[in-house]
């Protein structure tokens, strides 16, 4: 185990026994979207990975999320004042609901909960065509599916060509690949815009 992982564990065990106040985890990881799906460098290929957990929410009490995974394993999911919380913003945990979809990064402790360094809300990572553009929002089809992106005043941006992001879709064409991450809105086919990853010229 690494130092890296010990200093980890010691961060956020103090943050669950303590509730010390501690800095956001962001000083443990990037915090941004892409995060959530960024692979550890540590596990087998094929083995789960004891510090993630994703599934949707079906009870929050005292700090915990009870989470049921798509596997339908049972997850308890710690929330400390060390875990950063993002739901298309970094938020806290008033932000989650029962029903929304999560993944979470964090350390598996001995009692069998997750105490978490992040939680992503309702995010997904979506590649697909833009089949229509239009006022405050962008339809794609993914996999033959019509999904509807929301764009969010101040929030939603679009990065060309692996450029900064910026707010200006102007440059979104119709026919054009794109990969979105955002935050799912529950039960629906929408989303909330987060990040739209676009070229500027081809498909």
């Amino acid at each position: 185990m690494t130092d890296n992982t010990m200093d980890r564990r010691r961060l956020l065990t103090s943050a669950v026994v303590g509730g010390a106040s501690l800095v956001a985890a962001t000083a443990l990881g990037s915090l941004a979207p892409e995060a959530a799906f960024a692979a550890p460098q540590t596990i087998d290929a094929g083995a789960p990975d004891p510090n993630f957990a994703e599934g949707r929410i079906t009870g929050i009490a005292a700090g915990m999320l009870f989470v049921t995974g798509s596997d339908t394993a049972l997850h308890r999911i710690r929330i400390t004042n060390a875990t950063s919380i993002w739901k298309l913003i970094p938020t806290g945990i008033d932000a989650a609901a029962v029903g929304d979809g999560l993944y979470a990064r964090g350390l598996r402790m001995d009692d069998g909960t997750l105490a978490a360094d992040a939680v992503w809300i309702n995010i997904v990572n979506l590649q697909g065509h833009i089949a229509a553009i239009g006022k405050n929002q962008v339809h794609l089809d993914h996999k033959g599916k019509r999904i509807i992106g929301h764009v969010v005043p101040g929030r939603s941006a679009v990065s060309y060509n692996n450029t900064p992001a910026v707010a200006d879709m102007s440059m979104l064409k119709v026919g054009r690949h794109v990969q979105v991450i955002g935050a799912w809105v529950p039960d629906t086919n929408e989303i909330q815009i987060a990040t739209v990853y676009a070229g500027t010229h081809g498909h």
